[in-house]
């Protein structure tokens, strides 16, 4: 009889597990608990992991907050909290807001130029046309050319008596001051583009060798054309490889600073005036407050944008795992 009752307990056990019963509230903790990690073997994993979380304190979280603290304060000395004063006055600084549209345009353009050029390119190399090898290394140079020598290239180049004014006085073009005049946004815009290009066409060849050639050979079999290939295969699957390009080149092009200033200087014309000639000017004159504003807007700015790069990254790729 007892063996009988036993059972039947044990049958009624698994029949409420069976059917999503809640077990016991003891048993469940007993069960779900993980167990306890020693210390000692904890010891060497947090040890690895320590310099790199010190540095990353030392030279970004820490001057981070230092800078938003100096962003509501009227100056390091006297440290009266004015709250949103700075942003407020920042945002009436008109060489801020002419480095801010200049930048904006800059990024606008030279970004999405780098990406649809670089994964044409890739695509380009990825059809196997004749000297492939001459193609590749001849847009990876530029990655070999120190800052100074491209600059120079440049000067040479766009130099009001240089190469190319003397090329277009032959057809009777007058003469352009390229780096001082309205054409100086494209002069910046190439200058990034020959700089950049080689290794986002790199980095596409690669992600492009990667797709299945099977999914590629099926879709051809049941009559799909290059073009019906390239937007609903290759782009889907290409599509981690554009975001992380983008992001590269939006990093970049705030880089391009070094060129211009070795180009024009700390005051260059207006329409290549970016928000790191103001920073730098503004760190010249120790202005701590408004520079410490200006960093803290361009950080917000940078951050909704590569948040709005993963959230159209997530949308269009989400069906290609």
């Amino acid at each position: 009889m007892l063996n009988g009752k036993r059972s039947s307990c044990q049958g009624d056990e698994n029949q409420m597990k069976k059917f999503g019963a809640k077990p016991n509230k003891k048993e469940k903790t007993a069960r779900e608990k993980p167990p306890k990690t020693p210390w000692r073997d904890k010891a060497f994993p947090m040890g690895c992991i320590a310099p790199s979380f010190i540095g990353v304190m030392i030279f970004f979280i820490v001057p981070f907050i230092v800078i938003l603290y100096y962003s509501v304060v009227d100056n390091p000395i006297n440290k009266d909290f004015v709250f949103l004063d700075n942003y407020i006055s920042l945002l009436h600084n008109s060489a801020f807001k002419k480095a801010a549209l200049n930048t904006l345009k800059f990024s606008l353009t030279s970004v999405p130029l780098a990406v649809i050029l670089g994964l044409a390119l890739a695509m380009l190399l990825d059809a196997k046309i004749p000297l492939v090898s001459q193609f590749r290394a001849s847009f990876l140079c530029p990655m070999m050319v120190p800052v100074a020598s491209v600059v120079l290239i440049w000067q040479v180049i766009f130099h009001y008596n240089g190469t190319l004014n003397e090329f277009l006085a032959k057809f009777g073009i007058d003469k352009i001051d390229w780096l001082k005049s309205d054409k100086a946004m494209i002069v910046v815009t190439l200058l990034f583009l020959w700089k950049n290009l080689g290794y986002n066409m790199i980095l596409f060849l690669s992600a492009l060798g990667g797709i299945s050639k099977d999914q590629l050979e099926v879709a051809t079999l049941e009559g799909a054309g290059a073009w019906y290939k390239f937007f609903h295969i290759k782009l889907r699957h290409l599509s981690p490889t554009i975001l992380f390009v983008a992001i590269l080149s939006l990093i970049n092009s705030f880089k391009v600073f070094r060129e211009v200033y070795l180009l024009t200087g700390d005051y260059p014309y207006d329409s290549i005036y970016m928000l790191q000639h103001f920073m730098n000017n503004t760190f010249r004159s120790l202005d701590y407050q408004k520079l410490s504003a200006a960093a803290i807007l361009m950080s917000i700015v940078i951050i909704v944008i590569l948040a709005l790069l993963f959230v159209a990254e997530n949308k269009f790729g989400e069906d290609t795992e």
